[in-house]
């Protein structure tokens, strides 16, 4: 006979395991991706690998004195924005709602991540770091 305490146990384990398993099976397998991101690092600093060989910018974010410049940016489907960080403290671009969960960088204290837009919308995002930062790529 199982005791109440142990199967009490072996029900909150279980929910967990289940949970967990959810949370694994939403972030892959997506084939219609909205678009690519790659990360070319700066020489000196942060320990990420690049994902890839990245086109030339269409467009570039300065990452600087706590902020996003330009902060609102339109570009064209198939275009990439390079954010290219040169801030005293680490920053992130992190994409805020569905449609923006693509944009995605890790933290980056000097260097460049780009991401390629390949369907049109408003992409809005923030730095994980420091939400008061915040910018919009409008993709045409």
């Amino acid at each position: 006979m199982v005791k109440p305490r142990a199967r009490s146990t072996q029900v909150v384990t279980g929910f967990a395991v289940v949970a967990a398993l959810l949370v694994a099976g939403c972030g892959g397998g997506d084939s219609d991706a909205a678009a690519t991101s790659t990360r070319r690092p700066h020489p000196t600093t942060t320990t990420a690998q690049p994902t890839g060989d990245a086109k030339p910018a269409d467009a570039t974010v300065e990452v600087s004195n706590m902020k996003f410049a330009p902060a609102e940016l339109t570009v064209k489907v198939g275009d990439t924005v390079t954010w290219h960080f040169k801030d005293k403290a680490p920053h992130t671009v992190q994409g805020i709602g569905d449609k923006a969960m693509g944009l995605n960088s890790p933290i980056i204290d000097k260097g460049d991540w780009s991401y390629t837009f390949t369907v049109p919308g408003t992409f809005r995002y923030l730095c994980s770091l420091h939400p008061e930062m915040r910018g919009t790529i409008t993709v045409q």
